[in-house]
């Protein structure tokens, strides 16, 4: 049996930029992605703190040091510019790989988006 598992997060981001017209995803600072060892490509949860919406997404690497969280294509309609988000990964593990996990959650400053 594998249980879905908390494997990262960032907490309290702030989106910088909502696209309508691009295809879909979670544009992500490159250094915000590594500090909570998300992948490119990777499935994750955006959870909007100021809202209410739940939606899940994938991740793509936005420009190193720029701060950037954009949701893009029909997720850009479940924001604001300056909303509030979580962006959460999960991962699945067999029970004795979950017991010892630590997840891995980061804490950005919510008004610039760069790490503490």
């Amino acid at each position: 049996m594998l249980l879905t598992i908390l494997k990262s997060k960032l907490h309290r981001v702030r989106v910088t930029e909502a696209n309508i017209n691009y295809v879909g995803s979670i544009t992500v600072d490159e250094d915000l992605m590594e500090a909570a060892q998300l992948l490119e490509n990777e499935k994750v949860q955006v959870v909007n703190i100021n809202n209410g919406e739940r939606l899940e997404t994938y991740v793509i690497k936005g420009k190193r040091g720029s701060g950037i969280i954009c949701l893009n294509g029909p997720a850009a309609r479940k924001v604001l510019v300056d909303d509030l988000v979580i962006v959460i990964a999960y991962a699945h593990m067999t029970p004795e790989e979950a017991k010892k996990y630590e997840p891995v959650l980061v804490y950005p400053d919510s008004k610039t988006n760069k790490l503490k």
